[in-house]
């Protein structure tokens, strides 16, 4: 995947993408005419953070650094530069400062992958779910829906008062097959194992 789409690569693009689906957020700064990424995980995350820079760098003025949040937690985080793909991915992504997703979604492996080290959990070592609580019913049912061009059989299951993506355990082979290749060594804890 090294062929561009405008001045975005295919792996970078797959990245951002993968991350606005997970944890990253985008902004426009109202003085200024482009959006940024931000990559913000905690610092148990710090090598996964490292890999979306290292992928991202040539889009960035700075590497990643360290801070204190309010609840006394260590973060690691960086910013991307400002920039028009940007922008047109913002658009694509967020309404009213809102993140969505659009009903255009085209999902690959490596967004998969990313989305899943961002925001993907297993629990007995085989539920696995996808964290999509920020988001609204109908965007997780676009989501639930592009799962399946894949093969792959989710369903909204209710966490509390939202709801989230359960992979069903018989989809689950195919979506770690699917991912397996982009998970990140420090992330392979995420990967069940099945027969």
């Amino acid at each position: 995947m090294v062929n561009t789409v405008g001045s975005l690569t295919e792996f970078e693009r797959g990245i951002i993408i993968g991350s606005l689906l997970g944890d990253g957020y985008m902004r426009i700064v109202p003085s200024r005419a482009d959006a940024f990424l931000e990559i913000n995980h905690s610092i148990k995350a710090k090598a996964y953070v490292d890999y979306k820079y290292t992928n991202l760098k040539r889009l960035c003025q700075s590497a990643p650094k360290e801070r204190s949040t309010n609840d006394n937690r260590i973060a690691y985080r960086f910013f991307t530069r400002q920039d028009k793909e940007l922008t047109d991915l913002y658009n694509q992504f967020y309404k009213n400062n809102k993140k969505l997703i659009p009903k255009n979604l085209i999902l690959n492996p490596l967004i998969l992958a990313v989305w899943y080290m961002d925001d993907g959990s297993k629990c007995r070592d085989s539920d696995i779910y996808l964290n999509t609580q920020q988001f609204s019913i109908s965007d997780q049912k676009i989501l639930v829906y592009k799962l399946r061009l894949f093969g792959i059989t989710a369903r909204l299951n209710k966490d509390k008062k939202y709801h989230r993506i359960r992979i069903l355990k018989t989809s689950i082979k195919i979506f770690m097959e699917i991912i397996s290749p982009y998970i990140i060594d420090e992330m392979r804890y995420k990967l069940v194992m099945t027969p």
